[in-house]
């Protein structure tokens, strides 16, 4: 006799390398089917579609009015269904059962999913006899509960066997077998949707398909490796002993995570466990709980029901049942939480009758508001068509858990009511907040590190203290990162790529999130703007449209090209006589760092941080030291757009200690700076130390901008300006040095000294204000000290030169005239609102061009001219990354940008961007 089971699995492959085409010609059988639920339901209809006759449907009596789907499906295609209590009685086969069976004349008995002990008279009596579905990897698991077992036991492959039924106990000779990979935080559920249900139904069909055309094998099992486990319908069974260590303790809990659901006592009280994962970071606080038979106490925190393992490592519990009432872990304990009723419109009223018309459908009783789905008898695949139907009414997304906390019918509707006006069910994401009314408007913004969805304190408790460069006020003091908490955040990442939901998401659903994140923060644009002004100095109106609107543009460009992302086919030479196919995958490197500048904050995180995740990457980045804010309130807002725990991680920290770590570990296979030469130089070679990882390099530049005597003047002149004075000239494409026809030369230098006298000097949050502070106090030093530097050299101090006389840190734009090749100010940038003006003589093309390559940068370039011949040769000999013609500082999310020479390698925006977070790998087939 046989014994047959529950279902599950994920990512297939046929141990017997076989495939068999259902529309190959072969004998059509003559099946009896044997079982019940929705999974022997779809494969009665798959063999009716493949022409197998089905002669009798054999399945268990109704529960209450409830039918087994497998019956109502048969007897509305006018198709015998038999509704058998019992097959024997005291282990002897029921004469009129067999009688009614036999009446049927099957030639093949196929048990897809069957509860009910089938005698051997059965199985042995059609001409091709009977083959089992079984969710395990048989030898392995062979019992009534295989699948929880086998997440229970941690394997690291599941999936389904379907084999000739025999007198043991799943023993018989195996037909085919499918199996997949098994993820950390699989469950039941998880895996039988993703795998064993849609899988097993096409493989049952394909199975009886092969025995209809002689091609089944007939394999013996060994007893090899072979494990028979206990049915799972024993309270004491499913009991948690939390002396174990957390990773058993984790697959304990999720392998029984949909039913029956495992066990402590807490608090004295029975609960159950659901929605397993395991915790990494510093043991939380929170609200310690008791748990019977465990010397350390649980801990009620924002993760949930914190359980320490024997080993000291910890696992997270999302859900609990405490003495049968559905509740958030994280808030066991707390006051209940009552939302005000809602009161139905019409239309929501004809929803909630056609959700009781569905729960009457699934449950096949009579639905009052006081019903419980569960209670009533619903399992797991009923809680999936549940959703499946409620999306198709009412247009409302839920979640299974949101099923369990709402197991009521009444709750259920007030539920999806609540969703359909815009509540959310998801827990409210809090963090201590900074707080501020500026700029006309109330602000709020993180000031912690942020690891795997949450903002802590450092692992030291050093802070940082952010200046406001406006009025030298201090803002906040941010966390300031360790070794440590990089290392934290770098695990996170990993775990997050290799294990975590991000690395199993279609490109296509990752774009969705990216696009979802640039709607936020097109919506909170102008607290942005005000944070990045109060924190970098960036004057308002151009925080407003380039700080953050370009930051926009570039995560929609992005994410626009996540599903475009795609390899090429390629031809090479045969080995004859086979034949050869090639093909290549673009394919994320893995975790990606970042170390970003103080001068554009949330532009250069978008800039790198939108590509890489494209591409697939997960990313730890440490913003600057001294701007660090709006990374952090990008965090927040990257949360709220759903962006899995892990996938993006910022550490505030100094560039010595914080950037140090991440550059030099071993986990971090790409690292993307934006900063001085002088550093970047350190960062490769830690980089190369380290691991090799690979490296992109934004560094230094002395942009030349050469302007002829054909120019266009006064555009000449307008764009001159904004090529040194833009963003106050903290700007990594400024123009670093100009040169000027002599023939203009004296005209030009008296055009921008008058421009300059019209400039707004003042607070960066008054709207007229044109040129704000610079970002911090050791770099004004260093701007004044460059003045004085090229003033001793011999350079001319037409106008500027000086700090402005009043609070904060400003500058006055300064024009330093008559510089020589020579002069420490010729060579290097000052990045600050500075004109280096030189001139050359006239009709000196190509000496001009000689003068402007003379330096170890090549960051950008610009021309000025009328004649087209001119800029076409000129633009293709300066020696720069980016070159300008007839305008400046015209970047685009669209166009790749970098540079040459010591002004690094690799590119931000365009496609080429990709480039820089993927890896290429080859495939060659032989067939």
């Amino acid at each position: 006799m046989i014994r047959l089971f529950s279902v599950s699995g994920m990512v297939l492959r046929n141990n017997f390398n076989r495939t068999f085409s259902t529309s190959r010609s072969c004998e059509k059988l003559r099946v009896a089917i044997i079982g019940q639920s929705s999974f022997a339901g779809e494969v009665y209809k798959l063999l009716r579609k493949d022409g197998h006759t089905v002669v009798g449907v054999f399945t268990v009596p109704d529960q209450g009015a409830r039918e087994d789907p497998v019956a109502t499906t048969a007897a509305a295609d006018g198709v015998p269904v038999f509704k058998f209590k019992s097959w024997r009685k005291k282990g002897v086969a029921l004469p009129e059962v067999l009688e009614q069976y036999k009446s049927v004349n099957a030639e093949l008995n196929v048990l897809p999913f069957c509860s009910q002990f089938i005698p051997m008279e059965v199985i042995n009596a059609p001409r091709h006899q009977s083959i089992c579905y079984h969710p395990s990897l048989l030898p392995r698991h062979r019992g009534a509960s295989s699948i929880n077992w086998t997440l229970m036991c941690g394997d690291k492959k599941a999936g389904f066997s379907i084999f000739w039924a025999d007198d043991g106990l799943d023993t018989g000779p195996i037909l085919l077998q499918k199996e997949c990979s098994v993820d950390p935080d699989e469950t039941v559920d998880t895996l039988y949707n993703k795998f064993m249900y849609p899988e097993g139904i096409k493989s049952m069909a394909d199975a009886v398909n092969m025995v209809s055309a002689g091609t089944a094998p007939r394999v013996p099992q060994t007893e090899e490796g072979a494990t028979y486990d206990p049915f799972l319908n024993k309270k004491e069974l499913v009991r948690l002993d939390t002396e174990r260590p957390a990773e058993d303790i984790h697959n304990f809990i999720r392998g029984l995570d949909s039913s029956p659901g495992a066990w402590i006592m807490m608090d004295g009280k029975e609960t159950k466990l659901y929605g397993s994962k395991r915790f990494s970071g510093p043991k939380p606080t929170g609200t310690e709980v008791a748990i019977e038979g465990c010397d350390r106490p649980g801990v009620i925190c924002s993760h949930g029901l914190v359980i320490t393992g024997s080993d000291g490592k910890m696992v997270s519990v999302a859900r609990l049942s405490v003495e049968g009432k559905f509740v958030q872990a994280a808030k066991y304990g707390q006051a209940e939480e009552t939302r005000e009723r809602l009161e139905l419109t019409a239309e929501e009223t004809a929803v909630a009758d056609d959700l009781r018309k569905t729960w009457a459908d699934i449950l096949k009783i009579d639905v009052s508001d006081e019903t419980d789905f569960f209670v009533a008898g619903a399992g797991s695949m009923d809680v999936v068509r549940l959703l499946e139907e409620v999306k198709m009414k009412s247009g409302v997304e839920l979640q299974n858990e949101d099923v369990f906390m709402a197991s009521k019918f009444d709750d259920f509707v007030q539920t999806v009511v609540f969703v359909s006006r815009g509540g959310s069910l998801k827990p409210e994401f809090t963090y201590d907040a900074i707080k501020m009314h500026v700029n006309n408007m109330d602000i709020s913004f993180p000031h912690q590190i942020f690891i795997n969805n949450e903002f802590t304190e450092s692992s030291t408790g050093r802070q940082i203290t952010s200046i406001n460069p406006a009025d030298e006020s201090p803002i906040c003091d941010v966390a300031r990162s360790s070794p440590s908490d990089v290392d934290r955040a770098v695990r996170a990442a990993h775990e997050a790529f290799t294990e975590g939901e991000w690395g199993k998401m279609n490109a296509r659903d990752r774009g969705a999130l990216m696009f979802k994140l640039a709607d936020l923060m097109d919506q909170h644009k102008e607290e942005l703007a005000t944070i990045e002004s109060i924190d970098s100095g960036a004057v308002y109106t151009l925080a407003l449209k380039t700080h953050i609107g370009m930051s926009i543009d570039t995560w929609r460009y992005f994410a626009g090209w996540c599903d475009k992302i795609q390899g090429k086919t390629i031809p090479i030479n045969n080995a004859r006589p086979n034949r050869n196919l090639t093909i290549t995958k673009r394919e994320p490197i893995g975790v990606c760092g970042l170390v970003t500048p103080w001068n554009y904050p949330l532009m250069m995180l978008s800039w790198k941080m939108a590509a890489c995740l494209a591409a697939g990457n997960t990313v730890v980045i440490k913003p600057a030291q001294v701007s660090p804010l709006t990374a952090l309130k990008f965090a927040e807002l990257a949360v709220r757009a759903g962006f899995p725990p892990g996938v993006i991680n910022v550490v505030p920290g100094s560039g010595g200690e914080c950037g140090q770590a991440i550059a030099d570990h071993p986990l971090v296979r790409k690292l993307g700076f934006t900063g001085s030469t002088e550093i970047g130089k350190v960062i490769m070679k830690s980089c190369a130390e380290s691991n090799l990882k690979k490296a992109s390099l934004e560094l230094g530049g002395k942009s030349p901008l050469v302007i002829f005597a054909d120019c266009d003047m006064d555009k000449a002149v307008r764009m001159g300006m904004s090529s040194v004075f833009f963003n106050k000239g903290e700007n990594c494409i400024a123009a670093g040095r100009l040169f000027i026809e002599e023939s203009i030369y004296d005209e030009y230098l008296r055009r921008i000294v008058e421009e300059i006298g019209k400039m707004t000097i003042g607070d960066p949050l008054d709207r007229s204000t044109q040129h704000g502070p610079q970002n911090h106090l050791a770099h004004l030093q260093k701007l004044l000290e460059y003045v004085d530097i090229g003033v001793k050299e011999g350079a001319r101090l037409v106008v500027g030169g000086k700090r402005v006389d009043r609070p904060g840190l400003y500058m006055e734009p300064t024009v330093l005239a008559d510089v020589e090749d020579h002069m420490f100010i010729a060579k290097e940038e000052s990045f600050g609102p500075i004109m280096v003006v030189s001139k050359f003589a006239e009709g000196d093309v190509e000496g001009v061009v000689r003068r402007a390559n003379d330096t170890e940068y090549g960051l950008a370039s610009g021309v000025f001219t009328r004649d087209v011949n001119r800029a076409l040769y000129v633009s293709d000999r300066l020696d720069a990354g980016t070159c300008f013609v007839n305008t400046y500082n015209k970047t685009d999310v669209a166009a790749p940008f970098g540079g040459f020479k010591q002004s690094g390698f690799g590119k931000d925006l365009g496609e080429e961007a990709l480039n820089e977070y993927l890896k290429t790998k080859t495939i060659t087939f032989e067939y």
